[in-house]
């Protein structure tokens, strides 16, 4: 019997599962092109009416779809490239330094990570507009990265625990410095991990939408992720169509994201767990 033939019945229970949102999925796609007719599931003729948001602003109260767009790539962008950076050079140091309370400070940080965000939203809320950053694109990026730091260091020490000690201690006996050895011996060695790490992050704050609509109400910083609520929560003209095909535009590049660095991705289960 073949591997295949002997998960055949796992492949159907799962698909039986996920049937309902692949289903879904399905009208989603289906109805951002085609509108079925009130009090009917049967879809109409093709209109490409709901994606007219392409070609400019839907009304004069909201800002161009390009402009969240890029409010949101950038938002995604610096917050995963912050939490990389740091996490880099922060589980290095716990993983290779006997810091006092490491111990402890390992435990803090699951429990920070754990953290409901939505309880911290009236001390950030506080914090922010006492420095001068609330509704600003900076001030959302710092508080997400802030919020991925724990996650991120834990995942780079882990995978910075798989480097044999040895492969450093040669690089400096055979005269390099620590910062060289790190750069030219260990970093290739946790790429994997950072890379999952990168994916995932940029993923997180793709998908945010609590600390935008909370911490970022105005136009000017909106994302992706708060103009499908207002587009949704308009009283005058509830476009429900146009809804979802805002939602699919949303959603396609994650989709490509995921069907192109799905390996990296599974990298992430690579790293150690020592302590």
């Amino acid at each position: 019997m073949t591997g295949h033939a002997r998960i055949w019945h796992l492949v159907a229970i799962l698909g039986i599962f996920s049937l309902p949102l692949i289903i879904m999925y399905v009208f989603q796609v289906v109805e951002s092109v085609a509108a079925p007719a009130p009090g009917s599931l049967i879809p109409g003729e093709l209109d490409l009416q709901n994606w007219r948001f392409l070609c400019g602003s839907i009304d004069s109260g909201r800002p161009s779809i390009w402009r969240v767009t890029l409010n949101t790539f950038l938002f995604a962008s610096i917050t995963s490239f912050l939490v990389c950076a740091l996490s880099l050079t922060a589980g290095y140091a716990l993983s290779r330094l006997n810091l006092p309370a490491r111990p402890l400070f390992l435990g803090g940080l699951i429990i920070l990570h754990a953290f409901p965000t939505v309880t911290l939203i009236i001390a950030i809320f506080i914090i922010l507009q006492i420095m001068g950053l609330y509704d600003t694109l900076l001030g959302i990026i710092l508080v997400k990265a802030a919020l991925e730091l724990p996650f991120g260091i834990w995942i780079m020490k882990g995978f910075y625990d798989t480097v044999p000690w040895e492969i450093e201690m040669a690089g400096v006996q055979d005269g390099a410095s620590r910062l060289r050895v790190w750069w030219e011996l260990v970093l290739p060695q946790i790429k994997p991990g950072l890379s999952a790490l990168l994916i995932i992050s940029f993923l997180a704050a793709w998908s945010e939408f609590v600390l935008p609509l909370v911490l970022a109400p105005g136009s000017g910083a909106q994302v992706l992720a708060t103009y499908m609520n207002a587009v949704i929560n308009d009283d005058t003209n509830q476009d429900f169509g146009l809804f979802k095909a805002v939602g699919m535009f949303y959603s396609l590049p994650v989709i490509l994201v995921y069907l192109l660095f799905q390996k990296q991705l599974m990298n992430i289960y690579g790293g150690g767990t020592k302590g």
